[in-house]
């Protein structure tokens, strides 16, 4: 099954770049609206997760969410196997950016920046976009399976210009190494894939957050903020939010619990601004038992 979901991928990656622009965006809405109808566990989830949004929502409009969301995901991979064509212009003119005051500063400053963001919009295209303008940017990938998938993951986005870290014990000392030389750390930090994630209230019910980015800022002194990302009709929108203070008083985990917090209400705002490009397809939210599917 592995060596199929590969070469599955392999195989997307070499004809969608060869199809006409708009014949593989539409190719790409089909089979959305195929999966969307098909309702597997995704689907299900992805619904799932936009109910807790808003509870009040009514049956159609969630349909039609739900429908939006997959289509939505699915422009995030018709985007990633099409990006190794896209040119250094093409990549910056597609992106507009709010605040990008409160990342280049730090930068320019030599303090070092850590960006937390959710899994909204391309944040590949988000992350190419600052590596064409000159900011190189180190990140960490969960691993996947098989390995040879994981490596082409690994090469599509060094290709970019980003450094790509393994999800594992040593990833937060280099972090902590490039965030002391003034670099650039963007983590997706709205689901935890580790056993010591921190609890948070997000829409109103319990979910578990990565610790990771509150501690990088308390113990490298770096600027902790975060970034959402949405689709344009042409490219994405990043928004930019100020950085996060470090509570003057607390032990080290209550200081990351508290900035965690912050990180989880910014999410919220701005998901629930434009919950479809909010590309959450796994369990989030721990009902019961602190699982992730």
């Amino acid at each position: 099954m592995s060596i199929l979901i590969y070469w599955g991928y392999s195989l997307a990656w070499k004809i969608i770049r060869l199809l006409p622009e708009k014949r593989a965006y539409d190719l790409a809405d089909r089979f959305a609206d195929y999966l969307y109808a098909k309702n597997g566990r995704g689907v299900t989830r992805l619904r799932s997760n936009y109910m807790q949004i808003n509870k009040r929502i009514e049956p159609v409009e969630l349909e039609f969410m739900t429908n939006q969301g997959v289509r939505s995901y699915l422009r995030y991979w018709c985007d990633t196997f099409r990006f190794p064509g896209w040119s250094r212009e093409r990549i910056l003119e597609t992106t507009a950016v709010t605040n990008e005051n409160f990342l280049r500063d730090p930068i320019a400053e030599k303090r070092g920046c850590i960006v937390a963001l959710p899994h909204a919009g391309n944040w590949d295209h988000a992350g190419a976009y600052f590596c064409s303008s000159g900011i190189p940017l180190t990140t960490v990938a969960e691993r996947l399976k098989p390995e040879k998938l994981f490596r082409k993951f690994l090469e599509y986005r060094t290709r970019m210009g980003m450094e790509v870290l393994s999800l594992d014990s040593r990833s937060m000392a280099v972090l902590s190494q490039r965030l002391r030389a003034g670099k650039l750390v963007a983590l997706v930090a709205d689901r935890d894939l580790s056993k010591s994630g921190i609890p948070v209230n997000f829409f109103d019910a319990k979910a578990s957050m990565p610790a990771g980015p509150a501690l990088l800022a308390i113990s490298t002194g770096a600027d902790l903020i975060t970034a959402y990302v949405k689709y344009t009709k042409s490219g994405i929108h990043i928004k930019f939010e100020e950085s996060i203070a470090v509570p003057t008083h607390g032990t080290t985990g209550e200081k990351a619990a508290a900035m965690t917090q912050v990180i989880a209400d910014r999410f919220a705002k701005n998901i629930a601004a434009d919950p479809v490009d909010w590309h959450m397809l796994q369990r989030i939210w721990i009902d019961g038992e602190n699982k992730n599917e």
